[in-house]
């Protein structure tokens, strides 16, 4: 769990919406102006300011918001004029991450001058905006009063200025094409441009990872007409895999490796993984077999796709977009434009991502108060109930013994049930990533009280969402174990078989006679983990024989992966 999924939500929530606020316009100072006021409403920050600007001493403010009195003398008369600290450390190239700045010149000068009231606005936040590397403006943000920025708070902030930079840069392509429409050459940068735009618009509505990237080689293909787009993702250890591949209008998912060319080959390094490496587009001219499933095609581009990490500091590979076609090379302005399309692509599956870890942080914080509740009043309730039943049994123990005995059952079955209860309560806790589902169970088998042995060397590599279904399942058969099979020892074994990993767990308690499984699936709790099964595309099977214990069987199979074609 995170230290503060609160804090974590919300700025979660903040890059969701500085997202998509700068997704709705393609008027830039429009765009700006909308997005700063977005960044200090959800930052509670009051005043801001964005200037972007080029070589020394060319800059203009693009968008503000709150500025003090002083700030506004003459029509904004001291944010127009002159430079300050924040342009100067710009303009020398010694901006390059967030600071703070103590002691505003501009308001500095403000004072002097006796231009107004500065609200006790001193210090700022001074974030670069750049974009594929190049330096485009400064955003600056600040509040009365406010003497420091934390680490978190600069690196939330130039993780929104990168989002606002490739916004800029897409704004900046669109008025090119505004200006640029008489000429056929304008004209193609136009009908390229609006297909791009129609292609992100299309995939920012998606918000299932899948589907996305079927969408993504789906739509490229329709749109541009091109012969073959393919997903290349990144697996583990940085592995390349043909996820997703549209050729001539049939999409499918090979997920075949990607394999490097060899120096015996005499072919260097291929498109897909120098693009992947240098994150960078590569472009590549003459037929060449790039990836399996794909013939050579005369003319061929690979684009990275990146996404930022959680602390924003730094971007993490998604993996690369391949386009082939059959037509003309793609030109330096195609370049352009396909680079900032892999772009708003990368963003598009950043948010699903941003998505999904929201999602998850939601559903653990209602399941720890879930259990908050159900610990606080339930659990409370029958453990009063319990204590009360035995005092009433002790007063009428002589007096009345069959109702001194009934009122003993009573007081057994809500030991039973205050037993279940923090059962069920441990079970809604998160399945805990950091220690693995060994640890995990086994901490899980030992508040039952049920010893585990654990049958294998080591566990095979599993994906994070069949390593919780195996575990949930295996906490079911746990708790099974624990109230029917009449034993405190349970066997475990994770194991991979051929094209499948299975887990078996087994136990040598009273068992039950086969034919009555299903009358007894919901009160042994199957019928869920048989669901939590069939949503990995598993199965689950069950064998016992009365006296002799129970084996319960998870066949889970993996993705055919194939040995992928040389570069």
């Amino acid at each position: 769990m995170l230290e503060h999924p609160e804090q974590h939500v919300r700025e979660l929530t903040i890059l969701k919406t500085i997202a998509e606020t700068l997704n709705q316009s393609s008027d830039m100072v429009q765009m700006l102006q909308t997005t700063l006021e977005k960044l200090l409403a959800l930052t509670q920050l009051e005043t801001g300011w964005l200037f972007l600007a080029g070589d020394k001493p060319e800059y203009s403010m693009m968008a503000d918001r709150h500025l003090p009195p002083a700030l506004t003398w003459e029509g904004k008369k001291p944010m127009r004029c002159g430079d300050c600290l924040c342009l100067r450390m710009y303009w020398s190239g010694s901006l390059t991450e967030p600071v703070t700045i103590i002691e505003c010149e501009r308001l500095h000068n403000a004072i002097k001058e006796n231009w107004g009231e500065t609200h006790q606005l001193t210090h700022h936040a001074t974030i670069p905006l750049t974009v594929q590397g190049n330096r485009i403006g400064i955003l600056n943000v600040g509040s009365p009063g406010k003497e420091h920025f934390s680490e978190s708070e600069l690196a939330l902030l130039q993780s929104v200025a990168y989002q606002i930079g490739t916004a800029v840069e897409r704004a900046r392509l669109y008025e090119l094409r505004e200006k640029q429409a008489v000429s056929s050459m304008a004209r193609f940068i136009v009908d390229y441009y609006a297909k791009a735009t129609r292609v992100t618009r299309y995939l920012w509505k998606i918000n299932d990872l899948n589907r996305m990237y079927t969408a993504i080689v789906e739509q490229l293909c329709a749109s541009f007409d091109w012969p073959s787009v393919a997903l290349i993702t990144a697996e583990k250890d940085d592995e390349l895999y043909l996820h997703t591949l549209c050729h001539h209008g049939v999409t499918h998912s090979p997920m075949k490796p990607v394999r490097k060319s060899t120096r015996k080959s005499g072919k260097g390094e291929g498109i897909v993984h120098r693009a992947f490496a240098e994150q960078r587009v590569v472009a590549h001219e003459g037929p060449v077999r790039v990836l399996p499933g794909i013939g050579p095609h005369p003319h061929s581009a690979a684009l990275p796709l990146t996404h930022q990490e959680r602390t924003f500091q730094t971007k993490e590979s998604i993996g690369v977009l391949f386009i082939g076609r059959d037509s003309v090379p793609f030109s330096e302005l195609e370049m352009e434009i396909l680079e900032m399309l892999a772009e708003h692509i990368s963003l598009a599956i950043e948010k699903i991502c941003i998505y999904y870890e929201w999602q998850e942080l939601l559903l653990a914080e209602e399941r720890n108060r879930l259990a908050r509740d159900l610990h606080d009043s339930v659990n409370q309730k029958l453990f009063s109930l319990s204590l009360l039943a035995q005092g009433v049994r002790e007063r009428t123990l002589i007096e009345d013994p069959n109702t001194a005995e009934a009122i003993h059952e009573i007081g057994q079955l809500a030991q039973e049930t205050l037993a279940e209860m923090r059962s069920l309560i441990w079970q809604l806790r998160p399945f805990g990533e950091a220690s693995g589902i060994l640890s995990s169970l086994k901490d899980y088998a030992e508040k039952l009280g049920i010893q585990i042995t654990f049958l294998m060397k080591e566990l095979p590599e599993l994906a994070k969402e069949v390593e919780e279904a195996l575990y949930r399942i295996g906490q079911e058969a746990l708790n099974n174990i624990s109230r029917h099979a009449g034993t405190n020892r349970a066997w475990i074994r994770i194991a991979r078989e051929g094209s499948n990993v299975f887990m078996k767990i087994s136990d040598q308690g009273r068992g039950f006679v086969p034919g009555t499984i299903e009358k007894k699936q919901r009160s042994l709790g199957l019928t869920s983990m048989k669901e939590r099964a069939e949503e990995i595309n598993g199965t689950l099977s069950i064998s016992s024989e009365e006296g002799m214990g129970t084996v319960l069987t998870v066949t889970v199979p993996l993705q055919a992966r194939k040995e992928g074609t040389d570069e």
